[in-house]
């Protein structure tokens, strides 16, 4: 195999943590590489051919999606349980005001929370740039040595990794290169931050929102009537987030991903009786203390 030849491949190849654990793609073309065969390659067709079986990427990225699970997952039981805790004074007004204060809180709360975690992000990948540029600056030896491990799991032959080496040690894409596949860490884009403050913000918000929808159709005195009307729709709402939430990650089709899904729905519905089961007994309890 010529040294132009896996340049061109490099860029469709990530590490893996065991050189058993390739695609489909890559057991189709696989080569032989070893130190005395040489393997004719048409990298043209073969790259056309990776492209077209390459899956199509997706317009939502996957941290957006992870951002507004975490807020709908907070937003769906913490508030539900407030205000399962307020139904037991009976007084609507205090459910529906009590219930909004800490649906805008909790949503500014969430909402710094993940601005300050995407900034801590982008700023340690930003240091850890910094240092990879002074180290393949100040010590070539060690940096030599990092390249070779990360194609150590290729098997590729000594000379060719070699050949590698000087050629990416000479590369200004080098730092690029040793934060993609050293350090794993992908570039955050400028707008990360603020994405995932709002993403959260109004994942938090809008799955607050639903338990207290009954309250604003009972009257003053019924807010313990509305409590039933808001456990049936978050029962059924918590179901279908845990059932969504868990066959977005491991799939739809299979009888295992529906399984998982009816778990992770019934799982939710747990979770969230408990916490509104917990909030309803204390009030009672810091109720039965002040009767004394």
């Amino acid at each position: 195999m010529s040294f132009s030849s896996v340049k061109n491949l490099l860029a469709q190849y990530s590490p893996v943590s065991d050189s058993s654990s390739f695609s489909d793609v890559e057991k189709d073309t696989q080569l032989p590489l070893s130190r005395d065969v040489e393997a004719p390659l048409d990298t043209g067709n073969l790259m056309q051919q990776q492209q077209q079986q390459q899956p199509k990427k997706s317009f939502v990225d996957a941290r957006v999606i992870s951002d507004a699970i975490i807020g709908l997952s907070d937003g769906m039981t913490v508030p539900f349980a407030l205000t399962a805790g307020l139904s037991t004074l009976e007084d609507t007004r205090v459910v529906v005001f009590g219930g909004l204060a800490e649906l805008i809180a909790g949503a500014i709360s969430m909402g710094l929370g993940g601005y300050l975690g995407a900034k801590s992000e982008e700023e340690s990948y930003r240091a850890t740039l910094k240092k990879t540029c002074q180290q393949t600056a100040t010590n070539p030896e060690t940096t030599s040595t990092l390249i070779s491990d990360i194609f150590a799991p290729y098997e590729l032959p000594d000379q060719l990794v070699s050949e590698l080496s000087s050629h990416l040690a000479d590369s200004p894409n080098l730092p690029s290169f040793l934060m993609n596949f050293h350090h794993t860490l992908p570039e955050p884009s400028g707008s990360r931050a603020i994405t995932c403050a709002i993403t959260i913000a109004l994942g938090y918000f809008i799955g607050g929102f639903v338990p207290l929808v009954p309250y604003f159709f009972v009257g003053p005195d019924d807010a313990f009537h509305a409590l039933a009307w808001s456990a049936a729709t978050m029962v059924v709402a918590l179901f279908v987030f845990g059932y969504g939430k868990t066959c977005f990650v491991s799939g739809w089709k299979r009888r295992a991903d529906v399984l998982r899904g009816l778990f992770g729905g019934v799982q939710m519905v747990i979770v969230g009786g408990v916490a509104a089961g917990a909030a309803m007994g204390l009030v009672k309890l810091f109720q039965l203390l002040g009767s004394r």
